[in-house]
């Protein structure tokens, strides 16, 4: 059996894997804001959620990930088929609901095309950064690109600080 910092040596492998993504055909950073590239990015971010959670058309239900130092993260799956699964991704600022989770984000899941996309965000955001990126992103494919880097970024961020959903079980 894994001791707990086996599982979260073996995280840091996996990330330090994922930042240089040798494995991409495509680096989604040699043409920003191509539809290629946009693809290569919806491979990255499938490959960093991937990391976060495991076997992606196996998880089910509603998760929690805990980290010493940070907010917790919760993932929930709201609607599956066979070939896509859509999960809701969140900080939890308060337990109570006093303070609005964000960035309250959505993301499908395409299993055989092993790709994520980050579907939508909460269209309010608190802090001064999401506001400007999102009013910056006009076109579809801006959005797009806003919303997905904004994944990518926050899901290399969730593995560095050691989340994970690997080892949870459903909530009840």
């Amino acid at each position: 059996m894994k001791s707990p910092s086996d599982n979260l040596d073996s995280r840091k492998l996996a990330l330090q894997g994922l930042l240089g993504e040798p494995l991409l055909p495509t680096s989604w950073r040699s043409r920003p804001r191509s539809f290629v590239a946009l693809m290569a990015l919806y491979e990255s971010n499938y490959r960093r959620l991937g990391a976060l959670v495991g076997e992606l058309r196996s998880i089910d239900g509603l998760h929690q990930s805990s980290v010493q130092g940070d907010v917790a993260l919760e993932l929930c799956v709201t609607e599956r088929s066979p070939y896509t699964t859509m999960l809701q991704l969140t900080y939890v600022f308060s337990d109570d609901g006093s303070v609005p989770n964000a960035p309250d984000m959505e993301v499908r899941v395409y299993h055989d095309a092993r790709l994520a996309e980050a579907h939508s965000w909460a269209d309010t955001h608190e802090h001064p950064l999401l506001c400007r990126w999102r009013q910056h992103a006009g076109l579809d494919l801006d959005q797009r690109w806003a919303c997905n880097m904004m994944l990518n970024k926050w899901l290399e961020c969730c593995l560095g600080r050691g989340h994970g959903f690997r080892q949870l079980r459903a909530s009840p």
